[in-house]
């Protein structure tokens, strides 16, 4: 008999792996990416068919109906991407604002989401190709064969740059003029490992950012009174208990109120869901919720007590299960 072809292996789903956070790393064999403002994604094709899977499994395709595009472009081979879903503003800069705009549009109206502002995928890594598994092979492999691919630019899906035996302060820099999040430095020896927060991927970013989970809300004054003043914010700690890290009352449209009322009243519990008592000034008139919403703040730095200072609302975050929202150091 011939020598008969390996089989192919099988398409599993693939977990995206995750950047562990510091400054940017010293020494040679690191590539620099940009860090982009928007939902992770693992685009998971085969011939004509297409998932883009969130980190808590949810599907993307239905509210971005752009990326339907993959199989096509990718002239329906058998692959698995990793990249960023973003909305591009005027300038083609990503926004998390804008993306929640369009991300809140209701199912079935898709002329609207084709509408502005745009969506883009950027692909930075190629995780399996034609039925083999990429995972085992070193990013600067991987992104050698994911730059073959040709993916065109002017389409929703993009391959942003890779800097190589750069200075990751230089592309940090960069990022800081043109306003992006931050950085990603990523070893170019490595490997891909699925679903876990490796030190061979390094994330620095301009400004602070931290996952919360809604845990009840308070009512406001003025032209708020009757509404949301403010959401109590959680998070978890090591032993895996939901903890008060403070509370956040700006960075609302008034649109973006509405829709937390509505959500937040189809939430109502009578007690807190929190595992740590609450400060009495804090929860004193509280609306308790259901801790199933993430959100997004950011803020200037932690306090002594383990509060946000000065936090800011950035928005939810559909793409985040609760159970993954931690507290520093406890990833």
């Amino acid at each position: 008999m011939g020598n008969a072809a390996p089989a192919a292996e099988p398409l599993g789903i693939v977990r995206p792996m995750l950047a562990s956070p510091g400054n940017p790393p010293d020494g040679d064999g690191w590539a620099v990416e940009f860090k982009w403002d928007g939902y992770r994604g693992v685009a998971h094709c085969q011939g004509r068919g297409v998932r883009v899977l969130s980190r808590n499994d949810i599907d993307f395709l239905g509210r971005f109906p752009e990326l339907g595009v993959l199989p096509e472009l990718l002239r329906h081979r058998t692959a698995v991407l990793d990249g960023e879903i973003v909305a591009l503003d005027q300038e083609g800069r990503p926004n998390f604002g804008l993306l929640q705009q369009r991300d809140k549009i209701g199912s079935g109206v898709r002329e609207l989401r084709r509408t502005r502002p745009p969506i883009a995928y950027f692909v930075f890594d190629l995780l399996h190709l034609d039925g083999r598994s990429l995972l085992n092979k070193p990013y600067h492999v991987r992104r050698a064969l994911l730059t073959e691919l040709a993916l065109p630019g002017n389409h929703a899906v993009q391959v942003p740059p890779s800097f190589p035996d750069t200075d990751p302060a230089d592309v940090l820099h960069v990022a800081s003029q043109y306003g992006f999040e931050g950085i990603v430095s990523k070893r170019v020896k490595s490997t891909y490992e699925p679903g876990r927060r490796s030190p061979s991927w390094v994330k620095t970013p301009l400004r602070h950012t931290q996952e919360v989970v809604i845990g009840g809300w308070r009512v406001g004054q003025g032209n708020r009174s009757g509404r949301i003043g403010s959401l109590l914010l959680g998070a978890h700690d090591a032993e895996g208990r939901l903890v008060y890290v403070g509370h956040v009352g700006t960075g609302f449209s008034r649109e973006m109120l509405a829709d937390l009322q509505r959500d937040l009243e189809r939430r109502a519990r009578r007690t807190s869901p929190f595992d740590v008592e609450v400060p009495r000034e804090h929860a004193r008139d509280a609306h308790w919720v259901e801790p199933g919403l993430v959100g997004e703040v950011e803020f200037r730095q932690w306090t002594s007590d383990g509060r946000l200072r000065h936090p800011a609302w950035r928005g939810l975050r559909p793409d985040r299960d609760p159970s993954s929202v931690v507290l520093p150091g406890e990833r």
